[in-house]
């Protein structure tokens, strides 16, 4: 059976913070607020931010940029807190319809903890790779600032 998702965007950031808090970042919405959505990574403003932290659980992210709105949706695939989580990842309002996964991946170090992000695309997605490490990377750097 071939691959769903065979084009991978990586990413990998460095963190002071314990695996639990960098883990707890992606599941608590006042902290997605702050790096992953919102006028600290990118122009645009919060609508909403609605998640079911849970395996099977969905999630829903909107925001408006430019007028227009985009709602980020998705579900929990994986929890193993602090060392591992997996969710599907599309958007809304994309008139490709096309749905990713992106895995996280938290290991401890001497003083902290290293994040690996790796957001799996479907195939074609091959142009996107950059600019999802791009995107990932930014949030990566302001999610260091939030957990200092």
């Amino acid at each position: 059976m071939p691959d769903k998702y065979p084009v991978h965007a990586v990413i990998t950031g460095i963190f002071s913070a314990t695996p639990d808090e960098a883990f707890s970042a992606f599941l608590d919405t006042r902290q997605i607020g702050q790096f992953m959505f919102g006028p600290c990574v990118r122009d645009e403003e919060i609508v909403s931010l609605i998640n079911e932290p849970v395996v099977g659980g969905k999630f829903t992210y909107s925001v408006r940029r430019q007028g227009n709105q985009f709602d980020h949706i998705g579900e929990f695939l994986a929890i193993d807190r602090p060392r591992h989580m997996a969710f599907t990842w599309s958007v809304k309002q994309d008139p490709g319809g096309k749905q990713s996964r992106v895995l996280i991946d938290i290991a401890p170090i001497l003083e902290g903890c290293e994040l690996t992000l790796t957001h799996q695309m479907p195939p074609g997605s091959e142009d996107f790779i950059e600019q999802s490490k791009q995107a990932w990377g930014k949030m990566l750097d302001v999610l260091t600032e939030v957990l200092a």
